[in-house]
């Protein structure tokens, strides 16, 4: 997926059995996705700590913000619990979401890729941010992305560059 251009849709149940389908924020609202590889480790504890600790920015912007990894259902509900995580978590567990937004491995292909996508009101894909081990960077790169398009211009497109 490119930047401009209309970001994928998918339909989901997140970690508390709630049923969702990301079509349905089209012309609503912002989405952030961000793909981690595993719950509870370093990495990507930090990286949903951010995102949680950066709820009210994600909020004041009206988005919706959804972790995706391939922990199973039960992990994900554990994970969120014990980190307060107030944002939805996807379980990947076949792949198939990686694969559909083209999520590329990471470190030599040993390690799934831990990447952002930060989806417009309009459904246009404003930015994504890929790095393995800058884990707070993905929220200053969303946060970033859903600022400057609610700063824009109606019609216009806003776009950032990680």
């Amino acid at each position: 997926m490119q930047v401009g251009e209309v970001a994928q849709t998918f339909a989901a149940t997140d970690h508390r059995g709630e049923p969702f389908d990301t079509a349905a924020f089209r012309d609503k609202r912002p989405v952030v996705i961000f793909f981690f590889p595993k719950a509870f480790t370093t990495g990507c504890t930090r990286q949903a700590c951010a995102f949680r600790d950066s709820a009210a920015a994600f909020q004041a912007l009206d988005a919706e913000v959804i972790g995706v990894s391939a922990d199973p259902p039960e992990v994900l509900r554990d994970f969120a619990a014990k980190y307060n995580l107030p944002y939805r978590l996807v379980s990947d567990a076949d792949g198939s979401l990686r694969k559909k937004f083209q999520v590329p491995r990471s470190m030599m292909g040993l390690l799934a890729g831990r990447v952002t996508y930060i989806i417009g009101r309009s459904g246009r894909l404003l930015d994504t941010y890929n790095s393995q081990l800058s884990w707070t960077q993905h929220v200053t790169v969303a946060r970033a992305a859903l600022e400057a398009e609610s700063k824009a211009p109606a019609g216009a497109q806003a776009t950032t560059s990680a």
